[in-house]
């Protein structure tokens, strides 16, 4: 509670209180700079905060590191894997790091392999591994050890959407079993998939619930527009007095406004401006649409 990290004169994390259950996925967002990866330090306890308290699966984090670090596994935002080590050799390293019994070494990294489909190459060194692959297996190290919950700093940022869907199976089976599952991560889709969602800004949290919740809480109501020119639209619309944001999704514009009363009036902005409409439509907002919309209050 109260959690806080200064850099110089620079707070990366402000004051923030945030508690997650056991038994959830929570996922954070934030854009970058905003806090996440120092907020994921001090949980791990890499960092040491400068102000308040952090409570981890039952321990102090300041005043008892090591339960903390015996009882979670940290996959941080860089890969920190041994590319000049195979992936066998890889999971042995970070099983004598976590003090894994050596008899029972064997059995827990074949089913770790078996798992995540890495057993036909547990001989093949690290470097030769696809952006997929190295992911899971730094997940594998992560949980050589048997944590109780798992903190994970955008895992998936670089991968490509199949192994991000792959990786994010995983972390379902995983927390089918019981593990507690913090992640950070950048790609809506992904905290969509959550049981609860944090959204973070400037070292604070502005925003926590579950999806639909988020949405629920929206202020104002969002209207897809399909136009050409669209570089035109664009321009017409963000200067209407009834748009307080516009993001450009492919060729749909999702336009932030009071009320959808104010659809008349943008048509005839458009259409006065010889821009051609092809859908004009009211959508329930994503949760894309529901961060955007609560930075630009912030900014207001």
């Amino acid at each position: 509670m109260g959690l806080t990290r200064r850099f110089g004169h620079s707070v990366a994390v402000d004051r923030l209180d945030l508690e997650v259950g056991r038994g959830e996925i929570f996922a954070l967002v934030g854009p970058d700079g905003a806090g996440k990866t120092t907020l994921i330090r001090m949980l791990c306890g890499a960092l040491t905060p400068d102000a308040g308290d952090a409570i981890v699966m039952g321990h102090d984090v300041i005043r008892d590191p090591e339960q903390v670090k015996a009882r979670i596994g940290y996959m941080p935002q860089r890969f920190s894997l041994y590319g000049t080590l195979s992936v066998m050799e890889n999971l042995r390293l970070y099983a004598d790091l976590y003090r894994v019994p050596p008899r029972e070494f064997p059995e827990r990294a074949g089913r770790l392999l078996a798992d995540f489909r890495l057993s036909p190459f547990g001989a093949r060194l690290v470097q030769f591994l696809s952006g997929g692959m190295k992911q899971k297996l730094a997940l594998a190290c992560t949980l050589i050890h048997d944590p109780e919950a798992l903190i994970l700093d955008e895992p998936t940022t670089g991968v490509d959407p199949v192994s991000r869907r792959q990786f994010w199976r995983i972390l379902y089976d995983l927390n089918r079993g019981g593990i507690t599952v913090f992640v950070s991560t950048p790609y809506m889709d992904e905290a969509e998939r959550a049981s609860g969602v944090g959204l973070m800004d400037r070292g604070r949290i502005i925003a926590l619930g579950d999806p639909a919740s988020l949405k629920s809480q929206m202020r104002g109501e969002i209207l897809e527009v399909v136009a050409s020119p669209q570089e035109a639209a664009k321009g017409v619309l963000r200067a209407h007095e009834a748009v307080r944001s516009l993001e450009v999704f492919g060729d749909r514009l999702h336009v932030l406004v009071p009320s959808a009363d104010v659809r008349p009036d943008l048509e005839r902005a458009l259409a006065d401006s010889g821009v051609r409409v092809a859908g004009f439509r009211r959508i329930p907002p994503s949760l894309e649409d529901v961060f955007v919309s609560r930075l630009g209050e912030r900014s207001a």
